[in-house]
């Protein structure tokens, strides 16, 4: 058997491998774009298929296409939507022509990947054409978007079940160190009093917020331009194809996908992917801070805060013996910090678009859907390798609560700002703790001063006054 086979386009002939799934465009494009060296994303190979399988059955429904040849690439779709072909789309992630190569790429293999299930050998495209079959009615500029939309809601679905479940996570959390009283701290100064559990309630209800917006990306991003091919006049496709396509992509998604009312427009314009990207970067921002807080109240542990102590998961020194570092809130800042730089390069992207369309989609879909990648990784390695098995140090806890003189705000209700001011002052000036101090001044008893720097106390709303019933 022959090695190569030979591939004509535009520009002329090439030789491509006999066994190859990929055809002549694709070649030309593995030429032209060693750019990233990275992969399409398969979420987007994945949703390609299912536009794709849409189109198809469009297509055949209004009997463009046989009955042999829809049997055959509908097959080779599904295994495309379940990542059977995956290895076969070679185009780089970034690349010019606003996706063509990607979409070139898809249709060269669903349709090689059918004749070979036809018993057919690849590249007889008089049998089934990527161009005139697999692409019929469609422009890369209406499929590519529609893929993108698709890829990444599928996508925004699986970090929204992370999300919920790190929130969850969280919210256990509170409950077990719901009365673990500590300092609170403003400006990285000693504050007030509060609980550990307190703390991890409000870092709970700061992903509750990210959940909820991820939520309603989905209204973002349903509106797809499907049908409308080059610029969104529907040029080439028939009327009721462009009416048929979208109800056959919600089908095979099982999203709530609508076609667009003004098809041009929607095909102009990009500034969804701008919206959806800034809501991720507030994802990304609130794992940047609660990361950082894990890690410097796990700070030391003898010489810092160590107020928490964070699961060990690798040792930290080549050098230092003994010495374990904050390694997942390290990693889940690096890839909050990945997900913030893209959301810019995201910007950049959608407003240089031009005229009819925007030629810089590969890149948008390249960021906007590793940042989807990274933020689910993110919150399920933060999840289950560090706060699932956070642990308080409660005997710290407790004496930096006894020693601080931020602990004297939680008395002056009892004692007064003059003598509570005073109390602080001999304290810095003995080393005593305000415990000790003000049983020794006979400002309080012990039990008085546990009392007041009890949980119940410095979680309660507002101060208790005579008035009060």
């Amino acid at each position: 058997m022959a090695e190569h086979r030979t591939e004509h386009d535009l520009l002329g002939e090439l030789s491509v491998p006999a066994d190859a799934l990929y055809g002549i465009y694709t070649v030309r494009a593995m030429e032209n774009f060693p750019l990233s060296r990275r992969a399409v994303n398969r979420a987007l190979i994945h949703a390609y298929g299912a536009v794709k399988l849409a189109c198809l059955r469009t297509n055949h429904e209004l009997g463009f296409i046989a009955d042999d040849v829809s049997a055959a690439l509908s097959a080779a779709c599904n295994e495309m939507i379940e990542g059977m072909l995956d290895t076969h789309i070679r185009v780089d992630a970034l690349q010019g022509g606003a996706g063509t190569s990607t979409n070139m790429n898809v249709n060269e293999v669903l349709a090689n990947r059918a004749l070979q299930i036809m018993g057919r050998p690849a590249g007889d495209y008089e049998a089934i054409s990527p161009l005139d079959t697999v692409n019929l009615h469609q422009s890369t500029n209406d499929t590519y978007p529609t893929a993108l939309k698709v890829a990444a809601i599928w996508r925004l679905q699986e970090l929204e079940r992370e999300v919920v479940s790190l929130l969850e996570a969280f919210q256990r959390q509170e409950k077990r160190m719901a009365d673990v009283v500590k300092l609170a701290r403003t400006q990285m100064q000693d504050a007030v009093l509060i609980t550990l559990g307190r703390e991890m309630a409000a870092y709970a209800e700061a992903f509750g917020r990210d959940r909820w917006r991820i939520y309603k990306c989905v209204e973002r991003l349903r509106v797809v331009n499907l049908g409308g091919t080059a610029v969104g006049t529907g040029l080439g496709a028939p009327r009721q194809y462009i009416f048929r396509a979208i109800e056959h992509l919600r089908e095979v998604t099982a999203l709530p996908l609508a076609r667009a009312e003004n098809l041009v427009e929607c095909t102009q314009n990009n500034d969804v992917f701008v919206e959806v990207s800034g809501i991720l970067k507030a994802l990304a921002s609130s794992l940047l801070k609660v990361a950082g807080d894990l890690r410097l109240l796990a700070s030391g542990p003898e010489g810092g805060l160590g107020e928490l102590r964070l699961p060990p998961r690798q040792a930290g020194s080549s050098i230092m013996p003994g010495k374990v570092n904050p390694v997942i809130p390290e990693a889940v800042s690096q890839a909050a910090m990945t997900v913030i730089a893209n959301d810019a390069a995201i910007t950049q992207a959608v407003s240089m678009g031009s005229l009819e369309l925007n030629p810089f989609l590969p890149l948008v879909a390249d960021c906007l859907l590793t940042n989807l990648d990274l933020l689910a990784a993110a919150c399920s390695i933060f999840r289950r390798l560090c706060v699932d098995g956070l642990e308080a140090d409660v005997a710290r806890c407790r004496r930096h609560v006894d020693s601080a003189t931020a602990t004297v705000t939680a008395l002056v209700e009892r004692i007064g700002y003059e003598s509570a001011q005073q109390v602080a002052a001999l304290a810095g000036r003995s080393g005593k703790s305000i415990r000790e101090i003000v049983v020794e001044c006979r400002l309080m008893s012990a039990e008085d001063f546990d009392a007041l720097t009890s949980p119940e106390n410095v979680t309660r709303l507002g101060s208790p006054k005579k008035t009060d019933r």
